[in-house]
C-alpha cells in the first residue's frame, strides 16, 4: 500500500493538523508524552539532554576556577604577553602588560581538592560533581564573533545553533513542549542567530522565553493558558486556520518557514495542557524556592531561570539554555575596568547554580542531564591598559561540565603559569562541541545537512571527541 507524505496529506485534507492534534489530545492522558525521535542516536548516549548556563561576556578564569599563585608573586610587574586584541589589530607580539593578581582568595574543596575562588562558595560545594576544562581555546577576540562561534561554530557565516543541531539530530523527548528553549537570551552579539536554525528546517530553531535584562517573571509564552471555553468551538477554529495553512503549503511546498509555522499551531494546541504548569513556579515548595534564591533580590532573577530550567528538563525539553547577561553594550561579565564587578555577578548566579546541581542530583536527573557552564572566552591575567580590569582572552580559559557521563571531580587541561594560554590538554571550541554531541549519542562527523551543494556540520571540518573526560 502506498503511503502519503505529510505534505500530500495536508494538501488533500480540509482539516489539516487541527483535527489531528485534537484527536491526539483526546487519546492521551495528562503528563509528559514521550515522542519518537526524528533520528536515532548514532551510538548509546550518556546524556539525554543539556542545560547550558551561558555566562555572557566572559568570566575571568584566573579569578574563578583557574588558580595561579604566580599572579600574586609577580603582581604589578611589567611582563611581555601576546595580547589577542593587539595581535588582531597590529600583529604586534610580546606587548608589555602589568600582571594583576586576583582580588579573591582561592581554596581547595571537596574530596577532589579542586581550587575555586571565594567568588563561588556555593558552587564550590559541588566540585566533586564537576569536570573542569582548563585548556579551552576559541575563535574571535570580540564578543560578537566569539559568541556566534560558541553557539554556531562559525564567527561570521550564518550557521545553525548548537541546540538546533541537537534537536535536528535527536528530536524531542516530549511532543507537548518545544525541544529547544532559550531562557532570557540577549538581543546582542548575534541575537537570534545564537538560537536560530539557519539552513536547517525552521522547526528546529529555539523557542525564546523572556530576554536578557528583563524580569525573569516575563520569561514565559504570552497568551498561552489552559483553555476553559468550548473545546469543540476551539477545534473548529483551529481546523479552519490549518485548512487555510494547507492551501498555502500546497502553493509553496518548499517554504520551510511556513511549514514550521504550521507545526507551531499544532504544538501550541498541545502545549496548552502542559506548558502553563511547567512555567509556573508557584507549585514549588518554599524550601525549593529559597534554595534557588527566589527570596532574595540579588539571586531572584537568575534563580527563577535556573528553577525553570530544571522544570523544563524534568518535563522533557531536550536543550535548555539559561543566559546570565543583559542587553547593554557591555555584556555582564565584561569587566575591562572595575574587576570587582565580578563579585556582583557571582553573587547573583552562584546560589542558583548550586541549587540546580543539587536539585538535579536529588531527583536523579543529573545522571542523564549534562550541565554545561561557560562563556564565549576568558580574560587576561594582566590589567588592561594598566587599569583595573581584564581584556578578552580566547587563548586559554575554563569551562566546566557536570553529570551526563563526564568524569566527576576531574580536571583536564591547563593554562600556563600566568593563566594566559592553554598549554596542556587543549580543547578548541570545535572539540567541545564534538564531545557534547558524542555524550548525547551523536557523531559530529555524521550529523550533517546538505545545503548549497555541500554537507554542513556543526564542527565544519574540525573537532575531536575528548575521550579523557568521559566517565
Amino acid at each position: 500500500m502506498s503511503s502519503l507524505s505529510r505534505r500530500s496529506w495536508l494538501q488533500a485534507s480540509a482539516c489539516g493538523f487541527g483535527a489531528l492534534a485534537a484527536h491526539a489530545l483526546a487519546a492521551r492522558t495528562n503528563g509528559a508524552v514521550a515522542a519518537t525521535p526524528r533520528h536515532l542516536a548514532h551510538h548509546p548516549p550518556r546524556a539525554q539532554r543539556i542545560i547550558f548556563l551561558f555566562m555572557q561576556g566572559g568570566p575571568s578564569q584566573v579569578d574563578t576556577f583557574d588558580h595561579k599563585p604566580l599572579l600574586a608573586r609577580r603582581d604589578g610587574e611589567q611582563m611581555p604577553f601576546d595580547d589577542s586584541r593587539v595581535i588582531a589589530n597590529t600583529g604586534q607580539r610580546g606587548t608589555p602588560q602589568r600582571v594583576m593578581q586576583s582580588p579573591w582568595t582561592f581554596r581547595q574543596h571537596g574530596d577532589s581538592g579542586r581550587w575555586v575562588s571565594d567568588l563561588f562558595p556555593q558552587t564550590a560545594r559541588h566540585v566533586d560533581d564537576l569536570c573542569f576544562l582548563h585548556g579551552m581555546q576559541t575563535e574571535g577576540v570580540a564578543h560578537g564573533p566569539a559568541t556566534l562561534f560558541l553557539h554556531c561554530g562559525s564567527t561570521n557565516q550564518v550557521r545553525p545553533s548548537f541546540g538546533s543541531w541537537v534537536t535536528y539530530g535527536l528530536g524531542t523527548e516530549n511532543e507537548n513542549l518545544p525541544a529547544f528553549v532559550t531562557l532570557a537570551p540577549s538581543a546582542g552579539n548575534g541575537g537570534p542567530r545564537n538560537y536560530g536554525a539557519a539552513f536547517l528546517p525552521a522547526r528546529y530553531q529555539g523557542t525564546a522565553l523572556g530576554r536578557a535584562g528583563s524580569p525573569a517573571s516575563q520569561a514565559t509564552l504570552r497568551n498561552l493558558g489552559p483553555y476553559d471555553g468550548d473545546l469543540a468551538r476551539q477545534r473548529r477554529q483551529l481546523d479552519l486556520i490549518q485548512a487555510l495553512n494547507a492551501e498555502q503549503l500546497a502553493a509553496a511546498p518548499s517554504n520551510s518557514a511556513f511549514d514550521a509555522l504550521v507545526d507551531s499551531y499544532e504544538l501550541a494546541w498541545r502545549m496548552q495542557t502542559q506548558v502553563p504548569d511547567v512555567l509556573n513556579l508557584a507549585g514549588e515548595t518554599a524550601a525549593t524556592q529559597s534554595a534557588y534564591g527566589l527570596d532574595h533580590p540579588a539571586t531572584e532573577q537568575f534563580g527563577r531561570l535556573c528553577l525553570m530550567a530544571r522544570r523544563l528538563c524534568e518535563a522533557g525539553t531536550r536543550f535548555i539554555q539559561v543566559t546570565y547577561g543583559d542587553n547593554t553594550a557591555n555584556p555582564a561579565w565584561d569587566q575591562h575596568s572595575n574587576l570587582s564587578k565580578h563579585a556582583d555577578h557571582a553573587r547573583a548566579c552562584d546560589q542558583p547554580i548550586a541549587a540546580l546541581l543539587a536539585d538535579l542530583g536529588q531527583r536523579g536527573l543529573l545522571d542523564d542531564t549534562l550541565v554545561w557552564w561557560g562563556a564565549e572566552f576568558g580574560r587576561t591575567p594582566y590589567a588592561e591598559k594598566n587599569g583595573t580590569g581584564r581584556d578578552h582572552n580566547p587563548q586559554g580559559f575554563t569551562t566546566w561540565l557536570a553529570g551526563g557521563g563526564v568524569k566527576p571531580g576531574f580536571a583536564y587541561g591547563a593554562t600556563d603559569e600566568f593563566g594566559h594560554r592553554a598549554v596542556d590538554g587543549k580543547i578548541h571550541m570545535h572539540d567541545l562541541h564534538a564531545t557534547l554531541l558524542d555524550l548525547l549519542g551523536l557523531d559530529h562527523e555524521r550529523l550533517t545537512f546538505r545545503h548549497a551543494g555541500r554537507d554542513f556540520r556543526l564542527t565544519d571540518v574540525h573537532g575531536r571527541v575528548i575521550d579523557a573526560i568521559v566517565d
